[in-house]
This record gives structure tokens, C-alpha cells and sequence, in this order.
């Protein structure tokens, strides 16, 4: 595939502003991944001057995980399943809390190549949480692991420039 070059530069710039701002601003992040398995996380590390704004992050594959670790009510997990808009809030929330920071970031959903629980390949959940509330957003992002997982990370640092931008310092 010809655009993972561009997907690199895509996430790096998208993880630079959101750094930035955060620096900018004295507030701190933690993320909570499932699909996404750290490479969000990794895409935020790589900014230099990142040690002033990331806690931390959980990876939290198993959906067990979710509610151990991550927070996520157990009952919320049994009756609506991993990928589902609710989950994605509660891990972002969860992460902000279990990490003490001013924001949460998560990712939730199906990167394929199989559905899960009913759930079709390329339906992704990401979810900030901030100081004042948070926000879902819900992508559709076609089949191919790797660009499914590529767009969600993507897709969620957007989601947290576009909070960032809509919130006072």
C-alpha cells in the first residue's frame, strides 16, 4: 500500500499538535487502547518534550481487562460487548482517572480481518475525556487491519485537538 508513508507523517503531525497544546496549556494526558494495541501511545511518545504531558497508557486487549484495569463497569461490558460507544467514554474516563491525568484518550473496535461479536470489521469508537465531560465519536473505517488501526489513531488524536480547541486553558 502506497499511503503508509503518508500515514506516518499524518500521525506524527496530529501527535505533535496535540502535544504542543497540552504543553501549552500545563495539562497531561493518559490513553486506553484496545484495536489500536499501544500505537497510539507510541505515536505520542515519539514527540520530543512528551515527558512534560503523557502519564501514561493501558492496553487492554481482553475485554476482561477493560473493566479490571481500565474501569469499565462490568455490567456495561456484559450487555453491550468491547465495541460500543459507551465503553469507548468509560475507557477514556477510566484512564483518565487510574492515571491522574487532565485527559483520557481511548480506542475501541473491530480491526479485523474477522467481525466480533456481531460487530463489522472497521467500525471504531474513539473517546476523549476531559475536565469538563468528553466526546464519542464513532468511524467507519472500511476493511485492512492495518489501515483500520492506522485511521483510529489518527481519528482520535483529531477528536482530542478538536476538545482541546473548543476548551479554555
Amino acid at each position: 500500500m502506497g499511503g503508509s508513508e503518508a500515514d506516518g507523517a499524518e500521525v506524527g503531525s496530529a501527535a505533535a499538535a496535540v502535544v504542543h497544546r497540552l504543553a501549552e496549556r500545563h495539562e497531561t494526558l493518559a490513553t486506553v487502547e484496545s484495536l489500536t494495541g499501544g500505537s497510539l501511545a507510541a505515536a505520542i511518545v515519539n514527540i520530543a518534550g512528551v515527558s512534560a504531558i503523557y502519564r501514561g497508557g493501558l492496553v487492554v486487549y481482553a475485554t476482561e481487562l477493560k473493566a479490571t484495569l481500565a474501569g469499565v463497569p462490568a455490567d456495561l461490558l456484559s450487555e453491550r460487548g468491547p465495541v460500543d460507544p459507551a465503553v469507548a467514554a468509560a475507557l477514556a474516563e477510566g484512564g483518565r482517572q487510574r492515571c491522574g491525568a487532565d485527559w483520557g484518550l481511548a480506542t475501541t473496535g473491530v480491526a479485523g480481518p474477522e467481525p466480533q461479536d456481531g460487530k463489522p470489521v472497521g467500525l471504531v469508537y474513539v473517546a476523549v475525556a476531559g475536565p469538563n465531560g468528553g466526546e464519542v465519536r464513532q468511524l467507519d473505517l472500511g476493511t485492512g487491519r492495518d489501515h483500520v488501526r492506522a485511521e483510529a489513531v489518527v481519528e482520535a488524536l483529531r477528536l482530542l485537538a478538536e476538545q482541546l480547541a473548543a476548551t479554555a486553558s
